[in-house]
């Protein structure tokens, strides 16, 4: 008999904050939904990168884009490499595409959901070339710590899904979760860390308004950055 699907335990990891669309927000839906939108659920299997970005190409999935801020300005300067967006909150989506648009990015698509159902079963084992995770939602209180989205079995998924030598970049600009990203990545004996604790923020990744933010309230920003073995 072939082998079960493992059994995943579903927890949200985004805290969900219902906000009103702007008329801008809807125009952008429904002019760039149907080039930048990707339509995926549980039941359609792996996505097939090549089809959907009409090439062959390293594929970088980031896991909570934001307002796309990021997203939009390392994929211009990365236009080799093809970026599958993922974000739960509809004006977000709306503002990465109108940033796409703006810029005439072709290597951008965007998936508006829950990352967790994409990550085991939306993405063939060893078909990303990174992972990227800044600035998630930090569930600071303790007892909500099992929320966080860098935790063991999430990572463990992650590792599965990069190829050898593919790259798990975190940022975060929460000191205790920071610490966390570092012990639970270091437990894991499928990644190895590319620097000696955290890593110096890479000149690729943006400083964006959200982090200008953290750092005005006196917090630092630091980066996990390891390598899948």
């Amino acid at each position: 008999m072939p082998d079960e699907e493992p059994q995943h335990r579903h927890i949200l990891t985004f805290n969900f904050r219902q906000g009103r669309n702007k008329p801008r927000h809807d125009e952008a839906f429904a002019s760039l939904w149907p080039r930048y939108g990707v339509e995926w659920g549980p039941e359609d299997g792996r996505i097939e990168f090549a089809k959907l970005f009409g090439r062959t190409a390293p594929v970088i999935l980031e896991i909570g884009s934001g307002n796309g801020e990021a997203a939009a300005a390392m994929c211009d300067a990365d236009r080799g490499r093809d970026l599958l967006a993922v974000e739960v909150y509809p004006q977000g989506v709306a503002d990465l595409m109108a940033r796409a648009e703006e810029r005439g990015l072709d290597n951008l698509r965007i998936y508006q959901g829950d990352a967790l159902p994409l990550l085991w079963r939306g993405i063939a084992p060893g078909s990303l070339d990174e992972i990227r995770v800044y600035f998630p939602d930090p569930w600071p209180k303790k007892r909500h710590h099992k929320r966080r989205i860098v935790q063991a079995e999430h990572a463990a998924t992650m590792a599965g899904l990069l190829r050898p030598g593919g790259v798990l970049h975190c940022a975060t600009d929460i000191a205790d979760y920071a610490e966390q990203m570092l012990e639970v990545l270091t437990a894991d004996e499928a990644y190895e860390n590319t620097a000696e604790g955290f890593a110096p923020r890479p000149d690729h990744r943006p400083v964006t308004k959200f982090e200008r933010r953290g750092v005005k309230a006196g917090r630092d920003i630091f980066d996990v950055v390891f390598r899948r073995r």
